[in-house]
């Protein structure tokens, strides 16, 4: 007997956490043997150019032709699995499937993946908790959501993100250059992200390490910023902004990196650092979120504080420096993210499913 799943979420460009989860969830379940996925675009394009320029209008007639595709959905699916964000994109895009699917008696799961829930559900509880109670099941990536939800009141079950490891791997024993050392980050350029602590702290490590390089992997509204701070502080010739990458051009990107940066100032569960581990890369990043759910210090990654570029030029020069600390973190890490192959997720989504 064929199984049939609703999938819901967003698919790439652009080439976020979650629209890549969507499309290798996708891609993976259609290898599945008796399983037929149905899937539902959130950001499909606007096929009315017109309707695109005229902005209430457009998000109203994206709704509504959101809301005719879920209900068509219903009809053909067993069960459907929403990949939700916070803010907008849950009042949007996750909670008119809940309802859909309630009263066309369909189950539904929630696939939470906002690293901003706590935020956002201290805010909206109130809006929020009438649909997320109406789920069948509620799934989220990482411990950290997990307890935030909890303190919520609401019960779910930790499944990890995917990474794929035949495209990030370790291909070489990797030794860090000590006098051309180059470091990488591979994450939009928002502030949330804390990309300026990294600018910073590379500022110092210059001081010692003149000929250290960074790429900067990602586009975003604060390009212009970081542009203006690297000019500012005189790293024209170590900071090199790449722009946004597609998935094969990161994977490659990693194979040149000595050490990967991630300053986030809130995270839940990033594929960057899973993939950085994947590729043999030794990481540095901050302990916010749910980052050390994924990470030990000194076992995997090192640790630092928010915004503190001076904990983070440290790191960079104690990995660079001390290369047995930069080999454990390269073969734990490598050994860690084993975990989060295909392999050993899949069974606990086609197990949710069969339950459903």
């Amino acid at each position: 007997m064929t199984r049939q799943i609703g999938l819901i979420g967003p698919l790439p460009p652009p080439y976020g956490g979650m629209a890549n989860q969507a499309k290798q969830l996708h891609q993976l379940l259609q290898q599945e043997a008796g399983i037929e996925v149905h899937f539902v675009q959130t950001n499909k394009p606007y096929s009315n150019q017109l309707v695109a320029k005229m902005q209430g209008v457009r998000a109203l007639w994206r709704l509504t032709a959101y809301i005719i595709e879920v209900f068509k959905l219903t009809a053909k699916v067993d069960v459907i699995h929403v990949l939700a964000n916070s803010g907008w994109s849950w009042q949007l895009f996750a909670a008119p499937v809940i309802w859909v699917a309630y009263l066309r008696n369909t189950p539904v799961i929630i696939n939470y993946r906002g690293g901003e829930a706590g935020t956002y559900f201290k805010k909206s509880i109130k809006y929020v908790a009438p649909s997320m109670n109406k789920a069948s099941a509620i799934v989220v990536p990482s411990g950290y959501l997990q307890q935030v939800f909890t303190e919520f009141g609401f019960v779910t079950q930790v499944i990890p993100n995917i990474i794929n490891l035949e495209r990030f791997k370790k291909t070489q024993h990797k030794t860090v250059d000590v006098k051309n050392p180059h470091l990488i980050i591979t994450r939009n350029l928002e502030a949330i992200y804390g990309i300026e602590t990294a600018i910073n702290a590379l500022a110092i490590v210059c001081q010692t390490i003149p000929n250290i390089k960074l790429s900067i992997a990602g586009s975003g509204p604060q390009k212009g910023e970081l542009q203006t701070l690297v000019r500012h502080l005189g790293l024209e010739n170590n900071i090199h902004f790449t722009g946004k990458l597609q998935p094969d051009a990161v994977a490659a990107l990693y194979q040149e990196a000595d050490i990967m940066l991630n300053p986030t100032t809130v995270d839940n569960m990033p594929n960057s650092v899973l993939e950085a581990m994947a590729s043999g890369v030794a990481i540095v990043t901050t302990n916010v979120g749910g980052i050390p759910y994924i990470v030990s210090d000194k076992k995997t990654a090192l640790l630092v504080d928010v915004n503190n570029a001076e904990q983070m030029a440290a790191a960079i020069i104690s990995l660079i420096n001390d290369k047995q600390l930069y080999r454990t973190l390269i073969d734990n890490g490598t050994l860690e993210v084993q975990q989060y192959a295909w392999q050993h997720i899949k069974m606990q989504w086609l197990n949710l499913y069969r339950a459903l």
